[in-house]
């Protein structure tokens, strides 16, 4: 017994450090289980085949669906529609679109599709984005109380229930508490929680537009001073050599972003290089400007010829470094602060929880050769970091100012597992996706939803059904369906699903029920219901809400069970407790995606949050127990 808790705390405290990923904590406490003989290979594998991990693999894939087909950007337009100019009719059209979205659709996905929508309405009404995107991940996280499949606890609490031979959740016994809380979270944050919400807003951002121009956005970064346009003379010493060769970046603090080529020159291109080129006018008076010049990205292996314009990305004093040995010309520009011509531009980009890209840094993932873009500014916490951005570990949250062509851009954007465009400008227009699937993947969700309330099938076969669909009538292929699961999720809950089992085999549970019983006893179920509510909460906001229902999951029942009590209300609150993860921008990743473009702090979702969840302590143990009677 004594050696399963040593290995339970050990795993919280690895989970809490975040010094390892959650899948790999996981599998490590599955192999210590194994190893030590607690847990026998049959029972340490059983959570890969368990229903919970099943059905939560498939959800993937079954949003990813309303994804792709464009059922929830068509969606994610109706706030603007509906709200008009008032700041509280939006908020309030946001945060209930963001719950619906939610109770069907993961929240990291919900919030991944909405964020571009809120920081563009923000901007087009002069609204500070601090007001809305805190509201905008809250919804999200309350929204997942909606439906059985609106979020991993509900399903997992589901399943324990069942596994102990009760009936299992129905799809929509969560929804009138559900209902509730989304009334009360959108009824704080409307009266409340937006006066507690810091009033920072975006440097530069112009009122009455539907988004910021490039030289808009450029200003809100600081980038015009940091823009130069370089005339190479045909007596340079750069002539010749490659960008990869001068190493600008570490010599000088300077980023060349793209090279204006007389028209007719030459230089290396790689495979498919040549059909990006695009013809145009120089922008500036100068060298040739009068001349058709080609642009080409400023790759590594760009090797500069006479007569190259560069827009260079730096400080001034490393340009007048450059200039000063005779290496190139400064070159006047007209249009102070476009860094741009009209075939390219600039735009905001967030890392997601899934990119490949976290914890490497740009020069090892050749990002400028492998996206033809440039990253010219990394916000971290709100903050701009200074130095070389190449050696910069990039990490899950941090915003990418972006420099390339418009397509460039857009293919960037498709790439949704590591990407969110949070923030374009109006001159590369927008996205237009395909609706030709979408009536089949809207049917396909309310297929799932018939068959799960009528009982038809068990839910999760409903659910495989519902994703198999999605493949077979094309609103996903193959490879978007397996790239569309979390796999970290998956593992997660596999690898610690059989903690319960280790702890109820080695009497482990029975000692944590008795003694919790011990503690409570003569107070009643209503007082430990609020007692759970809290430990829940809190363990939520440190690891993986899902982890947090399945450790409180099994100790809620045999509490329940000890006193005579109906085990629904208690496996209820533990459900609701864990989708409180309000108080730290790293409790929830929807609290990290909105931390950047929100320019928050640690402290203003302290401030919320905790406000927040003792408002739903409250609302759960008086509401709960008239939906469950005990």
């Amino acid at each position: 017994m004594l050696l399963v808790y040593g290995i339970l705390v050990v795993t919280v405290v690895l989970f809490v450090s975040e010094r390892l990923r959650l899948d790999v904590v996981a599998l490590m406490a599955l192999l210590a289980l194994t190893l030590t003989g607690i847990l026998s290979p049959d029972e340490a594998l059983a959570g890969f085949a368990d229903p919970v991990v099943i059905m939560i693999a498939a959800l993937f894939v079954v949003g990813d669906g309303l994804f792709q087909t464009g059922v929830a950007s068509s969606l994610g337009r109706l706030p603007s529609r509906l709200a008009g100019n008032s700041e509280t009719k939006l908020l309030i059209v946001i945060m209930l679109l963001v719950a619906i979205l939610s109770g069907f659709m993961s929240s990291t996905g919900t919030v991944a599709v909405m964020l571009p929508v809120v920081m563009g309405l923000a901007w087009a009404r002069d609204i500070p984005p601090s007001k809305l995107l805190i509201p905008l991940s809250v919804a999200s996280l309350l929204g997942g109380m909606l439906t059985l499949i609106g979020t991993a606890p509900n399903i997992v609490v589901s399943n324990h229930l069942e596994a102990m031979g009760r009936d299992p959740f129905g799809l929509f016994a969560f929804t009138p508490i559900g209902i509730a809380m989304v009334i009360v979270g959108i009824a704080f944050m409307t009266l409340v929680g937006r006066r507690l919400l810091p009033d920072r807003p975006a440097v530069g951002a112009p009122a009455g537009k539907d988004d910021p121009s490039v030289e808009e956005l450029a200003g809100s970064w600081g980038l015009p001073a940091q823009l130069h346009r370089l005339h190479v003379p045909p007596d340079s010493p750069l002539i010749g050599r490659s960008l990869q060769e001068l190493d600008w970046a570490g010599s000088l603090g300077l980023t060349v972003l793209e090279v204006l080529r007389e028209a007719g020159e030459r230089s290396r291109f790689r495979p498919g290089r040549m059909r990006d080129r695009r013809r145009r006018k120089a922008d500036s008076p100068g060298p040739s400007s009068t001349e058709d010049r080609e642009m080409e990205p400023a790759l590594a292996d760009t090797v500069l010829r006479p007569g190259d314009l560069l827009l260079v990305q730096g400080s001034p004093d490393g340009v007048a470094r450059l200039v000063s040995r005779g290496h190139a010309r400064l070159v006047e520009r007209t249009r102070e602060g476009d860094p741009t011509a009209e075939d390219s531009g600039i735009a905001e980009v967030l890392l997601t929880p899934r990119s490949r890209l976290l914890g490497k840094t740009l020069k090892e993932l050749l990002f400028r050769d492998h996206y033809q873009l440039s990253v010219i500014g990394v916000k971290r916490m709100g903050e701009l970091l200074e130095g070389d951005l190449g050696d910069v570990a990039l990490r899950f949250g941090d915003t990418l100012l972006v420099q390339g062509e418009w397509e460039a851009i857009r293919r960037l954007g498709r790439e949704t597992r590591n990407f969110v465009v949070t923030l374009a400008p109006r001159e590369m227009g927008p996205a237009l996706q395909p609706l030709d699937r979408a009536p089949v993947a809207v049917a396909i969700i309310v297929g799932m939803l018939g068959l799960m309330t009528f009982g038809v099938v068990p839910a999760v076969t409903a659910v495989l059904v519902a994703a198999v669909a999605m493949v077979l009538f094309r609103c996903v292929t193959v490879e978007d369906a397996y790239r569309s699961v979390n796999w970290e999720s998956v593992v997660l809950i596999a690898g610690i699903l059989p903690m319960a089992t280790a702890l109820e085999n080695t009497g482990g549970m029975q000692l944590i029920v008795d003694q919790l019983a011990s503690a409570m006893e003569g107070t009643g179920p209503i007082l430990l219901l609020g007692v759970l509510f809290v430990l829940t909460s809190v363990l939520s906001q440190v690891i993986s809400n899902t982890a947090t229902a399945v450790l409180l999951a099994p100790i809620a029942f045999q509490l329940s069970t000890g006193i005579g009590a109906n085990p629904e209300p208690f496996m209820m609150t533990i459900a609701v407790a864990a989708s409180t993860a309000f108080a730290t921008p790293v409790a929830s990743p929807v609290n990290t995606l909105v931390l950047g473009p929100g320019g928050y702090r640690f402290g203003d979702f302290f401030k919320v949050g905790v406000a927040l969840q003792a408002l739903v302590l409250v609302v759960t143990v008086v509401l709960v127990p008239v939906l469950f009677p005990f």
